[in-house]
């Protein structure tokens, strides 16, 4: 169960990683789910070490088998903590946000300089996609990949918030900044609280929305392409704001799944590098809340 969307994969700990994901729960009286061939969880989603692995001589290992818990990490290499995941991500984030800002201040979008900040925005726009798909095939994490990512997707965002800034509002940059700042914690606490239950139907009620969503817009931007104008209107005025909020909410559901992901990655044992991923999927949806947030408060402050 693993998008290659660039965007809406959930990049780290799924079955095909090698890791249980929340789709990891034993079937009665049969293997795990996330049990396959080559996966180093087995029955219950227990982690068994593979020959030659240094923790396979943990003396927790034989225990926690026992008893069906996660390995405890060995002294070498270890594993995946809640601190990893934060030190990786506020790594991540702190970059793109270093750059946008770099690129806002050093990138100009007057009429004198507009056509040049556009080109080389869009550009580091498409180069940065290009790095987040090649991450999100590889089965490991390539910490260069994700923070040249990082480093180029500031660009862009640096470069589109100053345009919107300019142009459209200049306080809507930072009421995007702040609705997906609250998007963030209001989820996390809703998470936390256990209002929100990712389980498998959860995952695919939002991959099967994601999908759509993401149809409709291309199959907009084709329109918009060969007919002109805004193609059929989905991205402006009133069918706009809509999808702008269904946007967030998508946002919303896919945060709750990277905290899934997170909580499983650590409570099974993931190596520490698996951190790195964790925080890709963090930034990836981050940024598309915030696009989401941008696009939808230009439809609201240009209709005004």
């Amino acid at each position: 169960m693993r998008s290659r969307n660039p965007v809406f994969s959930r990049r780290g700990f799924s079955r095909d990683n090698g890791y249980a994901g929340f789709n990891a729960a034993p079937q009665a009286g049969g293997p795990a789910v996330g049990t396959q061939q080559g996966n180093p969880y087995g029955q219950g989603g227990t982690y068994a070490p593979p020959a030659g692995n240094p923790y396979a001589q943990n003396p927790y290992a034989q225990q926690d088998v026992q008893h069906g818990a996660p390995q405890a990490p060995g002294t070498t290499g270890g594993a995946m903590t809640m601190d990893d995941v934060v030190a990786r991500t506020a790594t991540t984030l702190g970059l793109v946000v270093v750059t946008a800002v770099l690129s806002w201040l050093l990138l100009p979008v007057d009429e004198a300089n507009l056509g040049k900040s556009y080109a080389i925005g869009v550009g580091a726009g498409l180069v940065a996609m290009v790095l987040a798909l090649v991450q999100s095939f590889k089965r490991k994490p390539v910490p260069a990949l994700i923070l040249g990512y990082a480093a180029l997707e500031g660009v862009f965002l640096g470069v589109i918030s100053s345009a919107v800034s300019t142009y459209i509002a200049d306080g809507v940059v930072a009421q995007a900044v702040l609705g997906t700042m609250a998007v963030f914690a209001g989820v996390l606490v809703a998470y936390k609280a256990g209002w929100i239950r990712v389980n498998r139907r959860f995952y695919g009620f939002v991959m099967a929305a994601a999908l759509g969503f993401v149809l409709l817009i291309a199959v907009n931007l084709l329109f918009a392409v060969f007919g002109g104008g805004d193609g059929l209107g989905f991205r402006s005025g009133g069918l706009g704001i809509v999808f702008g909020i269904i946007g967030i909410i998508l946002g919303a559901c896919f945060l709750a799944l990277d905290f899934k992901q997170v909580e499983d990655g650590i409570a099974y044992g993931a190596p520490r590098e698996e951190a790195w991923l964790a925080a890709f999927g963090l930034t990836l949806t981050l940024v598309w809340i915030y696009m989401e947030f941008l696009r939808l408060l230009s439809i609201l402050n240009s209709s005004d």
